[in-house]
């Protein structure tokens, strides 16, 4: 028999443990009250000829009480009952303490391990994760059901940033509104910001607003440089008012303001790139930033985009250096590059732009690509029109629903009337339901999968309606830079941020993961089988789907299915799998689980194949979404870089390359950190281990992630295969 516990582990069935409980209920009572061993063994025989597969420890212990009272042992079950009572109270009781003191010597494993962006022993780190054990444990004892944190212990569901909920102002991802920032004004502290007159102050400007905005979310932000193009219009004018007093010829004239607006553009990027890089925010980290590159978003600043575009692109080939001077690849910020008819074809104008990202790309992971193409095929607004804009951080989308006639509820003063807006949106949270453990519940009974598949998700929904519910209690005074000041809206002081929680004007992600093991258990296949696997997926996909749709018109809240990004999440979710349901071949026997639909990381398939696979489950991840392929050093065959970029413009939304780019501080290695069969990294050129004295960039879940990972994440990025070799692409491309 097995037994599941309050957490929703099963262990086996120890009838031990029934004598322990009685036995120590017998301490606390006189001698003739007490149960005897004949009689405690009469407790379990009654159990055991139950013949149950499976009990729940609540019932047995009601069951327990029930035979000592049957029994005359009266004033024993009521000490029983009290014990039982006390051990409940230990499990509730605040547990911050330990936790504290684990985190300050450096011996917690989930907190040094939790963010692949975050070093636990720095001091600003450790004070936003002393703020998040506390909030944490608010949460667990306060603010969610039961139920629900007993599903998030056991893995079953994860009720993500817990850390964060504690407070009901904080949300998840945003598009910041950069223009209505810049253009009319804002404030920073109680400090009035004027609208810059040039480029370089309009770039030291931004960095200090997106920090500001990012110390009042949890999530990542994104901005869009089409934002910055007109204050270097500005810059150009003033270079020409300068020289226009110079007595030089006209060619001279035009020389001379080419070279000065150049200076400062460069120095512009320049200042951005470091000060994003050097600020930390009140999380403890740099900006979670991305910069979107869409030319399309402009035609009137079109020139001056591209030129700061390709300054971005430039500067990041290049690099940022270390402690000990040399180029490595940074973290942030995430580039995001619309692929579209402008940039796309070798007769583009400005296909230079993409063969420079295509450099980048190989270099430093970086820029991700966005087809126009696909997305405006994907997203349409509520006249049926295709729209194109950036993800909301590294994989989170809106969706375009009611955004047009939805009014200008932020009450921007750059609203266009009539036309969609994104910028000012954002993501309110997100709960992750595991798959894996769906479908091994279910003990591979289809009837019995899709009626635990809707409980779980019913679980998850009631998540994230306590998720909403807190959020919506907040005024615009709790962050007055984001509701206030312009960055999401300009509401009033004292103002309820209630509006911009309804009406698809924000989303709430139902998220998961593990679709892969989920697939493989139920019906023997993968979802890549182009078969019953991929049919079974895409259902699995449709249904949540579905759901939220139902859940959307119900409660007009824009609920989305959202492929999570999960980090150490993925080792958490293993384990619990483990200890529910023990090692189970090809899909509990590792340290993780897939991500999202991904194409499980050990298996061989190649790069077009693969993100062509992924396209058709990318669209049913509408809230969010990344696939990727991995690649060997491509810097010496940019053909093969080129052919990748034009196949995603034909074929998937969002898609990225995931190349290597790594130094050793001991011999000065560049090229591939490598990975043992004990999960060290290590320097294949002098044996360095030390972490401290190696710089790593790998690509975690859509994000650069640079201060190393848990057991379980490390398992993965050591087993992933490459989708793509050093060779000419044309095989592939025809595959």
């Amino acid at each position: 028999m097995k037994v599941v516990k309050r957490n929703g582990h099963i262990v086996d069935y120890d009838p031990q443990k029934i004598i322990n409980a009685i036995t120590k209920a017998n301490a606390e009572v006189a001698e003739e009250e007490q149960a005897t061993e004949q009689q405690m063994k009469k407790i379990i025989k009654y159990i055991e000829g139950l013949n149950k597969r499976r009990m729940l420890v609540e019932d047995i212990q009601d069951i327990i009480e029930f035979q000592l009272m049957k029994l005359g042992k009266y004033e024993l079950a009521k000490k029983y009952i009290t014990y039982r009572y006390t051990r409940e109270l230990v499990r509730k009781s605040n547990t911050t303490d330990r936790t504290i003191k684990e985190l300050i010597n450096g011996e917690n494993e989930y907190w040094n391990t939790e963010n692949s962006n975050k070093n636990a022993t720095v001091v600003t780190v450790q004070r936003d994760y002393l703020a998040g054990i506390t909030s944490t444990d608010i949460t667990r004892r306060f603010l969610l059901p039961e139920d629900i944190v007993e599903a998030h212990d056991a893995g079953i569901i994860h009720f993500h940033d817990a850390d964060y909920f504690a407070q009901n102002a904080l949300h998840n991802c945003d598009l910041i509104n950069l223009e209505d920032m810049l253009q009319n004004g804002t404030n920073i502290n109680g400090v009035m910001i004027e609208k810059p007159h040039r480029f370089l102050t309009a770039m030291t400007i931004a960095t200090q607003l997106i920090t500001a905005v990012s110390s009042s979310q949890y999530g990542g932000c994104t901005i869009s440089l089409t934002h910055l193009a007109p204050f270097l219009r500005d810059s150009k004018k003033r270079y020409e008012e300068k020289y226009s007093h110079y007595k030089l010829s006209d060619s001279q004239k035009k020389k001379m303001v080419q070279e000065d607006l150049k200076k400062e553009l460069e120095d512009g990027v320049q200042t951005f790139q470091y000060q994003i890089n050097s600020m930390t925010t009140t999380n403890g980290q740099a900006p979670f930033l991305s910069v979107a590159m869409y030319l399309g978003e402009t035609d009137e600043y079109k020139e001056e985009l591209a030129m700061i575009i390709e300054e971005f692109l430039r500067q990041r080939i290049v690099g940022m250096k270390n402690e000990v001077g040399a180029y490595i690849t940074p973290a942030f910020p995430k580039l995001l590059y619309v692929l579209e008819e402008d940039n796309i074809h070798p007769d583009s104008k400005y296909y230079y732009l993409t063969e420079l990202a295509a450099k980048c790309t190989a270099k430093r992971m970086v820029p991700d690509y966005i087809s126009e193409k696909i997305m405006k095929e994907l997203k349409k607004n509520e006249y049926g029109e295709g729209e194109c804009y950036p993800c909301m951080g590294c994989r989170s989308f809106l969706t375009p629903d009611r955004s047009i006639s939805l009014g200008n509820v932020a009450k921007a003063k750059n609203y266009v009337p009539g036309k969609g807006k994104y910028y000012g949106r954002f993501n309110q949270g997100v709960v992750t339901i595991n798959l894996p453990d769906v479908a091994l519940s279910s003990d591979k009974d289809m009837d019995l999968f899709w009626h635990i598949f809707d409980e779980r998700l019913e679980l998850c929904h009631r998540a994230l309606q306590a998720r909403h519910k807190r959020l919506a209690q907040a005024t615009s005074d709790v962050a007055p830079i984001l509701w206030q000041h312009g960055a999401l809206a300009r509401l009033e002081k004292g103002e309820s941020i209630h509006d911009l929680l309804h009406n698809g004007y924000s989303t709430i992600s139902l998220g998961y993961a593990g679709l892969y093991e989920c697939v493989k258990y139920m019906t023997g296949h993968s979802h890549t089988d182009n078969g019953i696997g991929k049919e079974f997926g895409l259902k699995v996909m449709q249904h949540m789907n579905d759901l939220c749709k139902k859940w959307k018109e119900e409660e007009n809240i824009d609920y989305s299915v959202y492929g999570t990004p999960i980090e150490s999440t993925t080792y958490k979710f293993a384990k619990a799998l483990r200890e529910r349901f023990g090692t189970i071949k090809g899909i509990t026997d590792r340290d993780y689980i897939t991500n999202s639909y991904h194409v499980p990381v050990f298996e061989e398939i190649d790069a077009f194949t693969k993100l062509s696979l992924e396209s058709e489950f990318q669209k049913l991840s509408p809230g969010g979404a990344i696939s990727y392929i991995e690649t060997p050093n491509l810097e010496n065959n940019l053909d093969v870089v080129m052919q990748t970029i034009e196949f995603i413009y034909n074929n998937i939304m969002y898609a990225e390359l995931n190349t290597k780019s790594d130094y050793c501080q001991v011999c000065g290695y560049t090229g591939e950190i490598l990975i043992d069969d004990n999960l060290e990294w290590y320097c294949p050129e002098c044996g360095n281990r030390d972490h401290d004295k190696m710089n790593v960039a790998r690509r975690t879940c859509g994000y650069i992630g640079s201060n190393f990972w848990n057991k379980g994440r490390t398992q993965e990025i050591k087993e992933r295969v490459l989708h793509i070799d050093n060779k000419d692409a044309d095989s592939a491309q025809t595959a």
